[in-house]
């Protein structure tokens, strides 16, 4: 074959253990470096599935005292000024591989988003919930955060046997449950959720940035930035502002 012939090859992915014997005698320097390149990205397929297979040790240990369904619960937003906090919780299918699938503060949004998409069209169940300012305000965001977790563990369309939850307790749930810290990357399911939660609170950031472009929120989702706090002593808070955070607090008693 020539050069370009065993590109094609590699890169079609038609690569059998005759071609690459083949390729291991082959005295062009090109052959062995295309050979080197497919071995490199096999090595790379082959931690991540390991890494990822590692994400399922919770789930496998709940399957083995005999729950198969098995959710995750996560939350994005507890610390912004301004918007929702955001919980999701998902069942994912056993051992579903999803490729860079991890804690979502450690993907781009690009990834979350593709991951987004994924997730929704292969979990078993899925279910998002937004808790607003409003509620934040009235009862906390540690409530409103587990408020939340109740209502997307409630809300899934099947009932799980057991559910794994980032950080957090939840003393009235029904099934057995697991509070992991930085269970976001430990657990695939948790991984997932935390995907689902994020990806959500971005997206609602973008509709309120179009319906109060002076926030800013589109670039800063609500999180205290000086250039979000600046707009807030400029215009003063908006509706969808977390009048018991600071600096919101105290700009709103100066003003």
């Amino acid at each position: 074959m020539t050069i370009k012939e065993l590109e094609r090859f590699f890169k079609s992915g038609q690569v059998t253990a005759d071609l690459l014997a083949a390729c291991r005698q082959d005295g062009r320097a090109a052959a062995g470096k295309l050979l080197q390149r497919y071995e490199r990205q096999q090595a790379k397929l082959a931690e991540e599935k390991r890494r990822l297979l590692s994400m399922y040790r919770y789930e496998q240990e709940a399957r083995e005292k005999g729950c198969e369904l098995i959710a995750g619960v996560d939350e994005a937003g507890r610390g912004p000024l301004a918007g929702p906090v955001s919980v999701a919780a998902v069942i994912l299918p056993e051992k579903l591989m999803l490729p860079r699938l991890n804690d979502s503060k450690k993907l781009s949004a690009k990834v979350r988003d593709e991951l987004y998409d994924e997730i929704m069209e292969k979990a078993v169940a899925v279910k998002q919930i937004f808790v607003d300012s409003a509620v934040i305000d009235r009862i906390n965001i540690l409530q409103a955060t587990m408020q939340g977790m109740y209502d997307a563990v409630y809300g899934l369309s099947q009932k799980p046997q057991m559910v794994l939850i980032d950080a957090v307790h939840l003393d009235r749930l029904p099934m057995p449950q697991l509070s992991l810290i930085k269970g976001d990357a430990k657990s695939a399911s948790i991984a997932a959720a935390s995907i689902i939660a994020k990806v959500s609170r971005d997206r609602l950031m973008d509709e309120y940035d179009r319906k109060y472009p002076q926030y800013g929120f589109a670039s800063h989702k609500g999180y205290g930035t000086a250039e979000h706090v600046e707009a807030v002593r400029r215009y003063g808070p908006c509706p969808i502002h977390r009048l018991t955070f600071e600096p919101v607090r105290s700009i709103v008693e100066k003003r």
